[in-house]
């Protein structure tokens, strides 16, 4: 129970620490896997959507109309399409019990995260012509992978990366369509008791309190602390859950 208490604010604080600026999608990316170290996976991926929720809150009174439309209106309506399906394969695998195949899907896109921080930086000098299949390709994948396990953010990111957008729309438009993602995902979450178990969620809501902490010492020290020094710090952790969860096999 100890270990359970201790994740589960340690997940908060990573939520709010993304929320304030501090390294990006990566702590959001570390949620699912780090809750499916104390409990289910597919209940992992539940309990982290009302804290993401109740994030988006805070984020979106920071960034209000800082989004850029035309970027939503691209990629929303596809990305719909990707939530449905990552929200009934995520159905399909927590109700016939299959927690084993989703933990390895988590360690899979925990992964891909971490081969996309990587990647970000040489991202940005590409020369790239934008092409609107583009869009709705990263929306797609945003929606199925936000949907199926709470790791949306690198297709979204690398094509905004690639858009070379106002870093305050970038963040303000991420802000926005993650918000309505994530309340797109809470009907799915909620058709079973093995993805949110709303006892379970009673059970850890002193763990909201510690969101808007997060978010504060997020925007209090982003430039205060070395950012490659976090991101490496993030990087390692990612590349160790991701390899945890691909080849660890309860007993």
């Amino acid at each position: 129970m100890t270990t359970f208490i201790l994740v589960t604010a340690l997940a908060s604080l990573l939520i709010g620490l993304s929320k304030g600026g501090l390294g990006g999608p990566v702590p959001v990316a570390m949620l699912t896997p780090l809750m499916s170290l104390v409990i289910p996976a597919s209940q992992a991926v539940g309990i982290v959507l009302p804290l993401l929720i109740f994030a988006d809150v805070f984020a979106l009174v920071i960034y209000w109309r800082k989004w850029d439309p035309q970027r939503v209106r691209l990629m929303l309506p596809i990305a719909i399409v990707g939530v449905v399906m990552g929200g009934v394969l995520l159905l399909l695998l927590a109700d016939s019990h299959q927690d084993l195949v989703l933990r390895r899907i988590l360690g899979l896109f925990t992964l891909v995260v971490a081969i996309y921080k990587l990647a970000s930086d040489q991202m940005r000098s590409l020369r790239y012509q934008p092409q609107n299949w583009h869009g709705y390709l990263a929306g797609w994948a945003a929606g199925f992978g936000s949907a199926l396990a709470n790791v949306g953010a690198p297709p979204f990111t690398a094509y905004m990366l690639l858009q070379k957008v106002d870093p305050t729309a970038f963040i303000g438009t991420t802000t926005l369509f993650f918000a309505i993602i994530n309340i797109l995902k809470l009907p799915f979450a909620l058709m079973s008791r093995n993805i949110l178990d709303i006892h379970l969620v009673l059970n850890i809501a002193w763990a909201f309190l510690l969101v808007p902490v997060g978010v504060w010492i997020g925007r209090t020290f982003v430039n205060r602390i070395d950012p490659r020094a976090f991101d490496r710090l993030m990087l390692a952790l990612l590349f160790i859950l991701g390899l945890f969860m691909l080849f660890y096999t309860p007993a």
